[in-house]
C-alpha cells in the first residue's frame, strides 16, 4: 500500500524537472538543426528558424529550472533532498543564493545560463557564423543538459536532477512515517566555509568565465569545418579576449575568497581545484597571443587553432577532476562523486574527438606559412611565450593528475608532500621567462627588427629595471634569494617595457594601450604575490613555545599563536591586543579583538582598532574559523583564531538533574540570628528567624513545625533577601532551599540544633566562570595591494583590446 506524505510539496519539483527534459530535447534539437542549417547548401532557412524556435524554448527552460530551484531552497522545502542538504533556515538570502550553487547540480545549471545568456548574444550577432558556431555550443548545452537529467536508461541512471525528494535520495526508517516532514526541523545547511559574500559572486563569475570559453572553440571548429581559415579568427578573438578576462576575475575572486574565509593564512595553496581552473586559463592567454602574431605575420595557424581548441577541452577535464570524486583524498573544496563519471568522461572525450578529427582531416588545407619568423620578430617571440606557458600547463596538470593516473594505471604514485614548493619550484622560472618576454617583446616589430635598435632600447628599460628591483630587494630585504631577485627584476622590467607603450598611447596611439595596460596589471600581480609570499611574517610569536589546548601542535605550530584571556592585554608586535568580548550570531561566534598601539615617547595612542575574526563549532569539521584584516596601504594585519572553547550547552532543570548539580561541594555552618558567613564575594547576615513560616501547597498539621531563616546577602555592593525553610512534619525532616542566581548561591536552612542553639545553614556557591579565551595568530602580508591592484588593472587592459578588437571586427 502506498504511503500518502503529509505535507510534501510536489508541484514546483514536478515543474522543474519537466523544464529539465524540456531543455535536454530543445537542446538537443537546436543543435541537430543547426547542424543542418550549416551543411544544407540551400537559400531555404527553414532549419535555422527551427533551431533558433528551439534555442529560445531552451533559454525559456533554463530560467524555469533556476526559478523552480530557488522557489524550493527560499521556501525551505526540505522534502527535496537539494534544499535539504544545502540551505536551512538560518541562513539569509545572500547565503541561501550561495547554496544554490553549492551542489553540482545547482553549478551545471549556473553553467548552462551562461551558456544561455552567451548564445542570445550570438544569435543577434554572429551573422554568417550563427549556424555552425550554434551547433557546436548547443552539443554543449545538451550534455550540460543531460547531467540534470537524473532518469534511470537500461539501468544506467543519467545525470543527477536538483529535484530528487529526500525520501528518494536516503534511506530511514523516518521516511515510513507520512508525516516525517514534521521531524525534519532544518536542513543541513551550507558549508561554513562557503559562508562568506565572497562565494556570493566568485562561482558565477567562474562559470561564465567557463561557458564563455566554448565560443571561441566554437569559431575555431566552425572555420575548420567550413574551409574558412582565416576568417573565424576576427570574430573569435574579442569572445576569446572576453574569455580571458571573466575566467582570470573568476579565479582571482577565489583568491581574495582564500585569503578572507580561509585560514591557511594567503591567497593561493596549488590546490587541484584551483589548478584546474587556471590550466584553461593559461592557455587561452597563449592562444590569444598567437592568434594576434597570426594576424599580424601570417605565421602560427596551427598553434593559434590548437590553443584555442584545447582550452575548452581543459575546461571540460577541469570540470572531470572537480566533479569526478577523484580528487577527494587531494582537495578540500572537490565535489563528490554523484556517479556521473563515464558521463564526465564522454563530454570530453566528444569535443576532443570533434577538435582532433577536424585538425586531422584539415591537415593538408592549413594555411601555413613556409618562411621560419625572424629571431628579431615579435611573432616568433609570442610563439615562444605561448611554448613557454603550455610547458608551464603540462606540469600543472602532470602533477594534479596524480589521482587520475592512479585510477587508470593501478599505480601508487604519491602527491608531493609540499605542495606550495613543489610547484613555486617548477612555476616561478616559467613566470620570469613568460615576464620578460612580455616585456621585451614590445621593442620588437612584426616580421623583423634592427637589432641595434631593438638592443639600445631594451638596454635602457633594463638599466631602470636593475635599479627599482635593487630597492625593492633593500625594502624587503630578502638579500639571499636569487629566484625572487629574477622575478621581481622580470615583472619590473615588463611593467616599465609596458609603460613605454601606455606613453605612446597618450600621444594618440590608444589601440595600444589594452595589451600594454594588461601585461602592467599582470607585473604587479606577480610581485604582488612575489612579495606578499616571501615576505610575509607571523608576528603572534609565543616565546613559550606551548599553548595548554589539547592536541593542539598536532594542527597548528604553538610558536606562532597567541593565548589570549578575556581583558587581558598581549604584546604583539608593536600592538597591544586584548580579546574583549564575543557574540555569538548564528552558528559563528565573532570575537572582538582590539589592536593599539602607542607612540613610545609621548605614549599617545597611534592605532587603535578592533577585528572580528570568527570561528563556529562545526560537528562534521571540528572549528571552521573565518580571519579579519586590516587593510592599509602598504601592508595587511591578518588574524583568524585557531582554537576557541567549546559553546557550554546549559543543563535545563528536569529528571535526572538535579538543581544542585552545578554547584560546588556545600559548606555546613552552625549560626544564630546576627551570625555573618563570609562567602567568596561577599557575606551572608542571619538577620532573624520567622516561626510562622508559609510554604507554598504544603499544609500544615498541628504538631507540625516551619521555620524560616531571614538572610541578607551582600555581594558586590548589591543586596539580596532570602528565606529558606525548614519543615518538621510527622517526625520526618524537609528543607526548602533558596536560589540567588545573580550571587551564584543556593542556601538551605538544614536542620533545628536545640541541645547547641544552634541552626545549620549550607552555603552552596557556584565554582568561579572560566576565564575566556581564545588562540590566535596574526600574519603581516607587505604590499599585499600590489596583488589586488595588479588585478584590477589587468581587467581594465582586457576590456579595453576586446573594445578594440570588437571595433575592428565590425570594421572589417
Amino acid at each position: 500500500m502506498d504511503i500518502q506524505f503529509v505535507g510534501e510539496h510536489l508541484l514546483p519539483g514536478k515543474i522543474g524537472q519537466f523544464f529539465i527534459v524540456l531543455s535536454f530535447s530543445t537542446a538537443l534539437l537546436s543543435g541537430i538543426s543547426y547542424y543542418f542549417a550549416a551543411v544544407k547548401d540551400t537559400l531555404d532557412n527553414s532549419w535555422q528558424r527551427i533551431a533558433r524556435i528551439a534555442f529560445w524554448l531552451n533559454t525559456l527552460a533554463v530560467v524555469g529550472i533556476g526559478s523552480s530551484l530557488f522557489y524550493i531552497i527560499y521556501n525551505h522545502l526540505f522534502e527535496y533532498h537539494y534544499a535539504w542538504a544545502h540551505s536551512s533556515k538560518s541562513l539569509p538570502v545572500y547565503y541561501i543564493i550561495s547554496s544554490f550553487w553549492e551542489g553540482q547540480e545547482g553549478s551545471f545549471w549556473l553553467w548552462m545560463f551562461w551558456q544561455a545568456v552567451l548564445c542570445n548574444f550570438l544569435v543577434r550577432r554572429a551573422k554568417s557564423w550563427e549556424n555552425p558556431v550554434m551547433a557546436t555550443i548547443m552539443l554543449s548545452q545538451t550534455f550540460l543538459a543531460s547531467m540534470l537529467l537524473g532518469v534511470e536508461i537500461v539501468g544506467t541512471r543519467v545525470g543527477s536532477s536538483p529535484f530528487i525528494l529526500l525520501r528518494d535520495a536516503i534511506e530511514g526508517p523516518i521516511f515510513s512515517r507520512p508525516d516525517y516532514l514534521s521531524l525534519i526541523d532544518d536542513g543541513n545547511g551550507l558549508n561554513p566555509l562557503l559562508q562568506n559574500y565572497w562565494m556570493v559572486i566568485h562561482p558565477p563569475t567562474l562559470f561564465l568565465g567557463f561557458a564563455s570559453m566554448v565560443v571561441p572553440f566554437a569559431y575555431a571548429v566552425a572555420g575548420l569545418w567550413q574551409k574558412r581559415y582565416q576568417d573565424w579568427i576576427k570574430p573569435a578573438l574579442p569572445w576569446a579576449l572576453f574569455a580571458v578576462m571573466i575566467l582570470g576575475t573568476g579565479i582571482i575572486m577565489g583568491s581574495f575568497w582564500a585569503y578572507e574565509a580561509l585560514n591557511f593564512g594567503g591567497f593561493w595553496a596549488w590546490d587541484p581545484v584551483e589548478n584546474a581552473s587556471i590550466i584553461p586559463w593559461i592557455t587561452l592567454i597563449a592562444g590569444v597571443h598567437v592568434i594576434i602574431a597570426y594576424r599580424s605575420s601570417g605565421h602560427s595557424y596551427f598553434t593559434a587553432t590548437f590553443l584555442v581548441l584545447i582550452s575548452f577541452v581543459l575546461v571540460l577535464y577541469a570540470s572531470f577532476l572537480t566533479r569526478s570524486g577523484i580528487l577527494g583524498e587531494t582537495s578540500v573544496h572537490a565535489f563528490t562523486d554523484l556517479g556521473m563519471f563515464w558521463h564526465l568522461v564522454i563530454y570530453i572525450l566528444v569535443f576532443l574527438a570533434l577538435a582532433a578529427a577536424l585538425l586531422v582531416v584539415r591537415w593538408k588545407e592549413l594555411p601555413i606559412t613556409k618562411k621560419d619568423e625572424e629571431t628579431y620578430s615579435r611573432e616568433f617571440w609570442l610563439f615562444i611565450g605561448a611554448l613557454v606557458l603550455t610547458v608551464a600547463c603540462v606540469q600543472i596538470i602532470a602533477t594534479t593528475s596524480i589521482p587520475v593516473f592512479n585510477s587508470i594505471f593501478k599505480t601508487k604514485i604519491a602527491p608531493p608532500a609540499e605542495v606550495v614548493q613543489h610547484y613555486n619550484k617548477w612555476q616561478v622560472p616559467f613566470a620570469i621567462v613568460i615576464v620578460l618576454i612580455s616585456g621585451f617583446s614590445q621593442y620588437l616589430k612584426y616580421k623583423n627588427t634592427n637589432p641595434k635598435k631593438f638592443f639600445s632600447s631594451v638596454l635602457v628599460a633594463v638599466v631602470v629595471a636593475v635599479v627599482v628591483t635593487a630597492g625593492a630587494v633593500y625594502v624587503t630585504k630578502v638579500y639571499s634569494n636569487l629566484i625572487f631577485i629574477l622575478l621581481t627584476f622580470a615583472a619590473v622590467f615588463s611593467i616599465i617595457a609596458n609603460s613605454r607603450i601606455l606613453f605612446d598611447a597618450f600621444k594618440g596611439k590608444w589601440k595600444l594601450a589594452g595589451s600594454a595596460i594588461a601585461h602592467i596589471g599582470f607585473g604587479l600581480i606577480l610581485i604582488g604575490a612575489l612579495v606578499a609570499a616571501a615576505t610575509n611574517k607571523v608576528i603572534s610569536i609565543n616565546n613559550t613555545g606551548a599553548i595548554p589546548v589539547a592536541d593542539f601542535e598536532k594542527a597548528e605550530k604553538p610558536g606562532e599563536n597567541l593565548m589570549l584571556y578575556q581583558n587581558e592585554p598581549v604584546q604583539l608586535d608593536k600592538y597591544s591586543v586584548t580579546y574583549l568580548s564575543d557574540t555569538t550570531i548564528g552558528p559563528n561566534t565573532f570575537y572582538k579583538v582590539n589592536y593599539r598601539a602607542l607612540d613610545k615617547e609621548t605614549g599617545k595612542v597611534t592605532e587603535d582598532f578592533n577585528l572580528y575574526p570568527n570561528a563556529q563549532q562545526n560537528p562534521k569539521m571540528g572549528l571552521v574559523a573565518s580571519p579579519d584584516t586590516k587593510h592599509y596601504l602598504t601592508y595587511d594585519i591578518y588574524t583568524h583564531t585557531t582554537a576557541a572553547p567549546q559553546i557550554e550547552q546549559k543543563h535545563e532543570e528536569h529528571e535526572g538533574h538535579s538543581e544542585e548539580e552545578n554547584y560546588e561541594k556545600p559548606v555546613k555552618y552552625q549560626v544564630s540570628p546576627g551570625d555573618t558567613v563570609k562567602t567568596r564575594d561577599g557575606v551572608i547576615v542571619v538577620k532573624s528567624i520567622n516561626r510562622d513560616a508559609k510554604i507554598e501547597n504544603i499544609s500544615l498539621a498541628k504538631d507540625d513545625v516551619a521555620v524560616g531563616m531571614l538572610l541578607e546577602i551582600i555581594q558586590n555592593g548589591q543586596k539580596y533577601t532570602t528565606e529558606p525553610v525548614f519543615l518538621l512534619k510527622g517526625g520526618n525532616k524537609f528543607d526548602f532551599g533558596k536560589n540567588i542566581d545573580k550571587a551564584g548561591l543556593r542556601l538551605r536552612f538544614s536542620d533545628v540544633l536545640p541541645e547547641k542553639n544552634k541552626l545549620e545553614l549550607m552555603v552552596y556557591q557556584k565554582p568561579p566562570a572560566p576565564k575566556k579565551w581564545i588562540v590566535m595568530k596574526a600574519i603581516k602580508f607587505p604590499f599585499i595591494n600590489l596583488f589586488w591592484g595588479g588585478t584590477i588593472i589587468m581587467v581594465i587592459g582586457f576590456l579595453l583590446s576586446i573594445f578594440r578588437r570588437n571595433k575592428e571586427y565590425k570594421a572589417a
